[in-house]
């Protein structure tokens, strides 16, 4: 009957520290989920899309991304916040097309570009010096010819992917983001891969219900 008891205690024990952990761990993908919706009011993705899988299409895409983000990062060197930025992609769309295209054309391709600035879900993503969570992100999409390949995706606003990996802090904050903000997305927060996990747990959670 001790033995009993005592296994049974055991047993309480387990189930309430597995229940205890749960808790902490929602509780701080609410608030991981609560800073990363912010965050995603602070930032400007790039989405390229290559018209196919092919080696060829693939390579392309590449040439694209690199050209436009040249481009679009020397015009955002005029924004000091998100909104500014939108501002200055949306009023140059058109140019940065344009820029696409010829150099589609200049590699031998007649693919059409269209260039969009709008809402788009995005997975959880790590890059070498930082993680973005999961969640809908103002992008500037690029869909080259069917956009049915491989897509390519980082952060023209602010520069993130093109900056050094010990400037990723400096530059988000010096873009509007918060301390809070770009201690999620660097490991200067020991947690961030955990809370990142749990803002994407809570995006499928909140997609599923909606």
């Amino acid at each position: 009957m001790d033995t009993k008891l005592a296994s049974s205690r055991r047993l309480y024990k387990i189930e309430t520290a597995l229940m205890i952990a749960l808790a902490l761990f929602l509780a701080s993908g609410a608030m991981a989920l609560q800073t990363g919706s912010e965050l995603a009011d602070r930032v400007v993705r790039l989405h390229v899309l290559a018209n196919s899988d092919s080696e060829e299409d693939q390579a392309l895409k590449l040439k694209v991304r690199d050209r436009v983000l040249v481009q679009a990062e020397a015009l955002l060197r005029q924004a000091s916040d998100r909104a500014e930025a939108e501002a200055l992609l949306q009023a140059h769309l058109s140019e940065l097309e344009r820029i696409a295209q010829a150099e589609i054309l200049a590699n031998g391709y007649d693919y059409a570009v269209s260039a969009h600035l709008e809402e788009t879900e995005f997975p959880t993503r790590v890059y070498d010096s930082f993680t973005l969570p999961a969640g809908k992100y103002l992008a500037l999409r690029l869909i080259i010819g069917e956009g049915g390949g491989r897509n390519w995706w980082c952060v023209v606003f602010p520069p993130l992917c093109t900056t050094a990996a010990a400037s990723v802090s400096e530059t988000a904050l010096a873009a509007g983001l918060t301390q809070d903000q770009v201690n999620l997305i660097t490991s200067e927060d020991q947690g961030y891969v955990l809370k990142s996990k749990a803002v994407e747990w809570w995006e499928t959670l909140r997609a599923k219900l909606s």
